[in-house]
C-alpha cells in the first residue's frame, strides 16, 4: 500500500482517549526526571544507573513509545528531554518498523515531517545535536519505505524548504546522512542499497540542480548583508557540506556540467572567511576523482584566470596568526592545489591532448607558496605534487617547472632544517607546530619522514638543474664554513662552548649536509664526466679539509661532507691523502685532554663515523685506494700500537677497512697471507689454552667475564674481568668483520688467474675458495662451544653463581624494550649525556651483543665460504649440538630475543645454501627449529592473556619472523606455483613436514591479523596440496579444517582475513570432501547453518552430472554456509541488531518462457551461409 492512499495530518496525542493522554502525560514525567538525573553532574552514580535503566527499559518495552516520544520532543520542552524524545523515536523505528501497522508508520511519518517543519527553533536558536537527532528519524524511514511506498519524499523535502532557513537546513542534514548510509557507510541490506542508489542516481540531476540552486541564492543573501545574513551563512554551509557527500560519488557529468559552473563557484566562494573551509573541502573532493581521463579534462578549467586568480589569492594570504579554522583551511587548499597538480600530471602528455595551461605560473607561484610557509606540516603536503611534476616526462622540461625547481631547490635551505619544535619559540613555525604535534617526540618522529621525502624531491629536481643546485649546495657550505659557531640558547652539558643538538649552527650544518649528500649522488648521475664542476667541488673540499673545530656534532657533518664530496677526489686522486687524514685524525677524536672520561654519545658518534666513512669509501672504491694499500695498513698498525684508545668496535672496523681493500689483491695466496698476518693475534688468542677452558666451562666463562664477582659502582672498570670481556668482544667482532668482508673477484677469468677456483660442480658452476676459510676452520670449534655455554648460562646450578650484582644480567634490557615496543628516546639531550653504564648494564649488554655476534659469524660464514662452509664435516650436528642445547632452561623474556637470532641465521643459511646440501645440512638444522617454533608459540599463545604489553609485543614479532623463515623456506612467491626446491626436500622428511603443516594452520588462530592473512594466502594450501592425493586421516583432515574455522572466529570480523580464510577453507572441502565424509560432521556443527543449502552444495560437488556453478556464485554460496563461524568483533558483540526488510525490486527483468524465434523459422543471416538455396 503507497504511503499516499493513507496520508493524513496529524498533531500529537490529537486521537488519544482522555485516559490514554493521562497515562502518557504521567510517564513523561517520569521521563523528563529520568533524564534530568542521569545529565545533572551533581547527581550519584547509583541513581544515574538507576535513570538510565528506567529510560533504557521504557524505549525495549513501553507501547507509549510513540506518543511518549513526540510530546517529549516538542519544542516547548529543554534541548535535552527533546533530544531524549527524538531518540526514541528513532529507536522505534529501527527495532519496531516492521512489526508496526501501516497506519501506525504513515502517522508517525507525518508526525515527524510535522516536527521538522514546525517543530524547531530558529536556524541560529536551534541546537546542533536536536537538528541532528531530526535528520537521523528522517533517513531512518526513508531506509526503510523510499522510493516504493514514499515515491513524493524528494518533493516533500523541497517543499519544506520554503519553510525557512531552519528546514532548508534540516533538508539538507537529511540529504547528507542519507548518502553517508547508502554510499560511503553502506549501512543497509544489499537490495535495499541498490534501491536507494538507483532512485538517487536517476534523480541526480535535479538534486544537484537544487542543491546549487539553494547555495547559489543563501550566498547572495548572505553577501547582500541582508536581514538574517547569519541564517543565509549557516544554510550555504550546510548545503556545502552536503555537496561534499554527494560529489565524491556522483557522475562527473553533474560535477562539470555548464562549463563547471559549480566548480568556479566554489572557487569564488574561496574568498569568504566564513565559508571558504567548506567551499575548499568540495573542491578539494571534486578535483581528487579519478575516471576517465576524458572526464576528467574539464579540470583544467581550473587554470583558468578566475579561477587560478582565487586560488592564488587564498594561497598567498596564507601565513599570518594561526587561527585553527583559518589554518585548516589553509591546509584543505594546499590539498587542492596537490590534487590538481595531480590532474595536470595526468592529463598533459596524454591521450586526450590536453596542453600545458598558459597560467602554470601562477598555478606553481600558489604552490610555491605553501612550499615557503612556515607550518612544516603544510610543507611537508606539498612535497608529492612536487615530486610528481619534476617527474613528469613534458612538464619537467617546461621553462616554468625549469624555473620553479630552482626555486624549490632554494627553498629547500629553510625547509631541510631542524626548527619548528612546539616546546620553544625560537620560529614562527613552533606555533604551527603547537596545533599540530602533541609533543616534541610526535614533531621530530614527523620530521624524521618528511626530511626523508625531502632529500627524495631535491633528488629528482637535481635531475632536471644538476649545475644549478649544485651552485647552491656549493655556496651554502662555503657560508656555513665562514660562519662563527652558534651555540645558541642550549648550549652543551657536558662541555664549556659546545653546541646541542638544537644550537642554530647545528641544525644548519644538519640540513646544508643533507642537501649535499643528494646533490652529489645526482649530479654524477645525470652529467657527464667532462660537465662535471670537478675543479669547482675540489675547492670546497679543501675548504672542507681545512676545517678544523672541537665540537662533535659538527665535526659529524664535516665527515659527512667529505664523504659525500668523495666522488669528485676519483677525478683527482692526489686528494686522497689528506681525505684519509682527516679521517683517520676524527676516529681518535676528543673533546678535551682527559680521554678516560667516559665519552659523550655525541663524541662516540664522531669516531663511529669516521670508521664507517672509511669503510664506505673502501667498499665503493676499493681500487682507487689500492695505491695507498700500505700507508693505510701502517697508519692502522700505529694507531694499534700507539696511545690512541681505540674501543674494540673502531679496531675491527679498520680491520674490515683493510680486508675490503684486500679484496682487490685478486690473488689467493697474497691476500690469504695479509689476511694470516691481520688475524694472527685474534687466532692465537681464541685458540688458547686459557680461552678453550673458559668458551667450553659455563663456571669458568662467569668467572672470566666477572659475573659472579660482587661490585660496587664506585670500583674502577678497569679491571681485570673488564679487560676479559674485551677480549672476547674484539675476537667476535674481528672474526665477524674478516668472514663478513673477505671475497673472491667478481669476474669468473679474475678469479681463476689469481687462484680462487677450486674446481666445478657437475653443472659447471666453479667452486670458490674463500681467502679466510682457513682461519675460520680453526676459530668454528670454540665459536660453537661459546654458544652451547651461552645457552647453558639459564641453567640453575649456573644462574646461582651470578652474584648479587648481576643477578639481573640475563634480565631484558631497557634499550631492547623500547626498540619492541616502539617507544623512542628522548632525542634532544641523548647526545649530551656521558655513555654512563651501570655495572649491571654492562654485563646485560655484553651477553647480548655476544650472543648475536656469535650467530651473525655463523650466518655470514654461509654467505661468504659458500662451498666450503656447507662441506664442513658433521656442520649439522655441531651447529645443533650448540644452537639448540639448553633452550628449555632458558626464560620467556630472554628465549625470544634469543630465537630471533636464530631465525634471522637460518634465513641467511636459507638464502646462501646450495640445493645439494639441503639434506645434509638445512633439514636437520630446520626440522629441531620449527618443532621448536611450535612447541613454544604455542605455550606463548596461550599465556598471552596474562603477559605484559612488552611480553605481547614480543609473542607478536617472534610469530611474524617465524612464519617468514616458513615462507622463505618451504612457500614460493605466488600460492600457485609449486613449492620451492627446499620446501620439496623438507616434504620428504615426514616428521618436519607435518611440523610445517601443523605450524601454519595452528598460527591461523594467533592473534595476529597480518600473520594469518599471510599464511591463509600464502601457505596453508601450498603446503596441504602436497599431500591431498595421498592418506591422510580423517582425524588430520577434520583438524586442518577446523583450524580454518577456529581462525574465521577469531579474526573473520576483518574483510582481508575473511576473503584468505573463506577462500582456504573452500579450497580444502572441495578437495577433501569426496574422500572424507567428516568434514560434512563439521559443516554442520556450524552456528545457524542451512542443511538444506550444505545439502544441495554437497550435491553438486559429489554429482559429476550436476549442473555447473560460476565461480563467484560458489564462493558467495560457501560463505553463506560458513558464515555462523565468523566471530564479531568485541564491539559489535553486545550490539541490538537493526532488521530493515526489503521492498518489492523496482527493476524486474522478465524471463521469456520459450525461444523468441522458432527453430522452424530460418533465419536471414543463416540463409546467406546455407548450402541449400531455397530462401533466395
Amino acid at each position: 500500500i503507497s504511503w499516499e492512499l493513507l496520508a493524513f495530518p496529524l498533531t500529537v496525542c490529537q486521537t488519544l482517549p482522555e485516559v490514554m493522554a493521562d497515562q502518557v502525560a504521567a510517564m513523561c514525567d517520569q521521563l523528563i526526571k529520568a533524564v534530568n538525573v542521569m545529565m545533572d553532574p551533581e547527581t550519584d552514580q547509583i541513581y544515574r544507573l538507576e535513570a538510565l535503566k528506567f529510560c533504557e527499559e521504557f524505549k525495549e518495552t513501553s507501547t507509549f513509545c510513540v506518543p511518549c516520544g513526540l510530546q517529549l520532543a516538542d519544542k516547548a520542552q529543554t534541548a535535552v528531554v527533546r533530544h531524549f524524545g527524538l531518540q526514541i523515536l528513532e529507536h522505534v523505528i529501527k527495532f519496531r518498523w516492521n512489526n508496526m501497522q501501516q497506519q501506525e508508520k504513515v502517522q508517525l511519518k507525518e508526525c515527524a515531517m510535522q516536527l521538522l517543519s514546525t517543530g524547531t527553533h530558529t536556524i541560529l536558536e536551534e541546537e546542533s545535536h536536536i537538528k541532528d537527532a531530526l535528520s537521523r528519524i528522517t533517513v531512518e524511514m526513508i531506509k526503510r519505505e523510499w522510493p516504493q511506498h514514499w515515491p513524493d519524499m524528494l518533493k516533500e523535502m523541497e517543499a519544506l524548504t520554503s519553510h525557512g532557513e531552519a528546514q532548508t537546513e534540516l533538508v539538507m542534514l537529511i540529504l547528507l546522512r542519507l548518502a553517508e548510509d547508502v554510499i560511503t557507510f553502506q549501512t543497509l541490506p544489499t537490495q535495499r542499497r541498490r534501491d536507494i542508489q538507483q532512485t538517487l542516481t536517476q534523480n541526480m540531476e535535479n538534486i544537484f540542480s537544487f542543491m546549487i540552486a539553494i547555495l547559489h541564492v543563501n550566498v547572495e543573501d548572505y553577501r547582500k548583508l541582508v536581514s538574517g545574513a547569519r541564517a543565509h551563512c549557516r544554510v550555504a554551509v550546510a548545503t556545502l557540506n552536503t555537496l561534499a557527500g554527494y560529489i565524491d560519488w556522483v557522475s562527473l557529468v553533474h560535477i562539470t556540467c555548464g562549463n563547471c559552473h559549480l566548480l568556479e563557484m566554489l572557487c569564488l566562494l574561496l574568498s569568504e572567511p566564513e565559508l571558504q573551509l567548506e567551499a575548499a573541502e568540495c573542491l578539494l573532493i571534486a578535483i581528487s576523482r579519478k575516471g576517465k581521463l576524458e572526464d576528467r579534462k574539464p579540470f583544467m578549467l581550473l587554470f583558468d584566470d578566475v579561477a587560478i586568480h582565487y586560488i592564488l589569492s587564498a594561497a598567498q594570504s596564507a601565513d599570518g596568526l594561526v587561527v585553527e579554522r583559518r589554518y585548516i583551511f589553509l591546509k584543505r587548499l594546499c590539498q587542492v592545489l596537490c590534487a590538481l597538480g595531480g590532474q595536470l600530471c595526468s592529463l598533459v602528455g596524454s591521450d586526450v591532448e590536453v596542453e600545458v595551461p598558459a597560467n602554470l605560473s601562477k598555478y606553481m607561484e600558489a604552490f610555491l607558496a605553501f612550499t615557503t610557509h612556515s607550518s612544516q606540516f603544510l610543507k611537508s603536503s606539498t612535497l608529492a605534487t612536487w615530486g610528481a611534476l619534476f617527474r613528469h616526462e613534458t612538464l619537467s622540461k617546461d621553462v616554468v617547472v625549469v624555473d620553479k625547481a630552482i626555486k624549490y631547490l632554494r627553498a629547500c635551505m629553510t625547509n631541510l632544517v631542524k626548527t619548528g619544535f612546539p616546546s620553544r619559540a625560537d620560529n614562527p613555525s613552533c606555533e604551527y607546530s603547537r596545533v599540530d604535534f602533541d609533543s616534541d617526540e610526535d614533531f621530530n618522529s614527523f620530521f624524521h619522514s618528511f626530511r626523508a621525502q625531502q632529500g627524495e624531491v631535491v633528488r629528482i629536481a637535481c635531475r632536471i638543474v644538476p649545475l644549478e643546485a649544485f651552485q647552491i649546495a656549493a655556496e651554502w657550505l662555503q657560508y656555513q664554513i665562514a660562519c662563527p659557531i652558534d651555540t645558541g640558547a642550549t648550549t652543551s652539558k657536558t662541555a664549556e662552548g659546545l653546541c646541542s643538538l638544537l644550537s642554530p649552527s647545528v641544525v644548519q650544518w644538519d640540513a646544508m649536509t643533507v642537501f649535499m649528500e643528494c646533490m652529489v649522488a645526482q649530479i654524477f648521475k645525470n652529467l657527464e664526466e667532462e660537465k662535471l664542476p670537478v675543479d669547482q667541488s675540489m675547492e670546497l673540499l679543501q675548504a672542507v679539509l681545512n676545517y678544523d673545530t672541537n665540537d662533535p656534532l659538527i665535526l659529524s657533518c664535516v665527515l659527512t661532507n667529505v664523504s659525500a664530496l668523495f666522488p669528485f677526489v676519483t677525478l683527482r686522486p692526489h686528494f686522497l691523502p689528506p681525505v684519509l687524514y682527516k679521517l683517520f685524525k676524527a676516529i681518535t677524536f676528543e673533546v678535551g685532554q682527559e680521554s678516560k672520561a667516559p665519552r659523550t654519545r655525541a663524541v662516540k658518534n664522531v669516531r663511529r663515523h669516521a670508521c664507517s666513512s672509511i669503510i664506505k669509501i673502501c667498499r665503493d672504491y676499493p681500487q682507487f685506494i689500492l695505491p695507498c694499500f700500505d700507508m693505510f695498513y701502517n697508519h692502522v698498525k700505529k694507531m694499534f700500537s700507539g696511545d690512541a684508545m681505540l674501543t674494540n668496535m673502531e679496531k675491527c672496523s679498520l680491520m674490515e677497512a683493510l680486508v675490503l681493500i684486500s679484496n682487490q689483491f685478486k690473488d689467493f695466496a697474497k691476500q690469504k697471507a695479509f689476511l694470516d698476518e691481520l688475524m694472527a693475534l685474534v687466532v692465537a688468542e681464541w685458540t688458547s689454552d686459557e680461552m678453550r677452558h673458559v668458551l667450553w666451562d659455563p663456571a669458568m666463562f662467569l668467572s672470566f667475564v666477572g659475573a659472579d664477582q660482587v661490585v660496587t659502582e664506585q670500583s674502577k672498570d678497569t679491571d681485570t674481568a673488564a679487560l676479559n670481556r674485551g677480549r672476547l668482544s674484539f675476537c667476535l667482532y674481528a672474526m665477524l668483520g674478516v668472514v663478513k668482508r673477505a671475497r673472491w673477484p667478481v669476474d669468473l677469468e679474475e678469479a681463476k688467474a689469481g687462484g680462487f677456483v677450486m674446481g666445478y660442480t657437475p653443472a659447471g658452476a666453479p667452486i670458490y675458495r674463500n681467502p679466510c676459510t682457513a682461519q675460520f676452520l680453526v676459530l668454528l670449534p670454540n665459536l660453537l662451544a661459546l654458544i652451547r655455554t651461552h645457552n647453558s648460562l639459564y641453567m640453575p646450578e649456573n644462574m646461582a653463581r651470578l652474584s648479587v650484582t648481576f643477578s639481573r644480567a640475563h634480565e631484558v634490557m631497557d634499550a631492547e624494550k623500547n626498540v619492541v615496543l616502539g617507544l623512542s628516546q628522548h632525542l634532544l639531550d641523548i647526545y649530551d649525556s656521558p655513555v654512563y653504564r651501570t655495572n649491571l648494564e654492562r654485563m646485560q649488554g655484553f651477553f647480548t651483543t655476544l650472543y648475536d655476534n656469535c650467530f651473525h659469524v655463523l650466518g655470514n660464514a654461509g654467505l661468504s665460504l659458500q662451498q666450503e662452509f656447507y662441506t664442513i664435516e658433521r656442520l649439522a650436528e655441531e651447529i645443533s649440538g650448540s644452537a639448540f642445547v639448553s633452550l628449555d632452561h632458558v626464560p620467556d623474556h630472554r628465549l625470544r630475543p634469543m630465537i630471533h637470532i636464530l631465525i634471522c641465521f637460518s634465513q641467511q643459511l636459507v638464502v646462501s645454501c646450495p640445493q645439494e646440501y639441503y639434506n645434509s645440512l638445512l633439514c636437520p638444522l630446520l626440522g629441531p627449529l620449527f618443532a621448536y617454533m611450535l612447541q613454544e608459540e604455542a605455550v606463548c599463545q596461550e599465556s598471552q592473556v596474562t603477559q605484559e604489553m612488552f611480553e605481547e609485543q614480543l609473542v607478536r614479532l617472534l610469530t611474524r619472523e617465524v612464519l617468514d623463515l616458513l615462507v622463505q623456506t618451504a612457500s614460493p612467491a605466488q600460492p600457485t606455483e609449486e613449492l620451492t626446491e627446499l620446501g620439496k626436500c623438507l616434504m620428504k622428511h615426514e616428521n618436519i613436514y607435518m611440523t610445517l603443516l601443523t605450524l601454519s594452520f595452528t598460527s591461523l588462530s594467533w592473534k595476529d591479523t597480518t600473520n594469518c592473512h599471510r599464511t591463509a594466502s600464502m601457505v596453508c594450501w601450498t603446503l596441504l596440496r602436497q599431500v591431498v592425493g595421498g592418506n591422510l586421516l580423517p582425524e588430520a583432515v577434520t583438524w586442518f579444517y577446523t583450524s580454518v574455522l577456529r581462525g574465521l572466529q577469531v579474526h573473520g570480523q576483518h574483510e582481508v582475513c575473511n576473503s584468505a580464510l573463506s577462500q582456504l577453507a573452500m579450497l580444502i572441502y572441495e578437495n577433501l570432501r569426496p574422500r572424507y565424509v567428516e568434514l560434512k560432521a563439521v559443516m554442520t556443527q556450524i552456528p545457524n547453518i542451512s542443511v538444506e543449502a550444505l545439502d544441495q552444495y554437497d550435491h553438486r560437488l559429489m554429482d559429476p552430472n550436476a549442473p555447473k556453478v560460476g565461480d563467484k556464485k560458489r564462493k558467495d554460496q560457501f560463505k553463506k554456509l560458513i558464515a555462523g563461524t565468523v566471530g564479531k568483533a568485541l564491539c559489535q558483540q553486545f550490539r541490538k541488531e537493526v532488521h530493515i526488510r526489503n521492498l518489492p525490486s523496482l527493476f524486474k527483468k522478465p524471463k521469456p518462457d520459450k525461444d523468441l524465434l522458432p527453430n522452424s523459422e530460418a533465419l536471414g543471416l543463416a540463409a546467406l551461409f546455407s548450402p541449400e538455396d531455397n530462401t533466395l
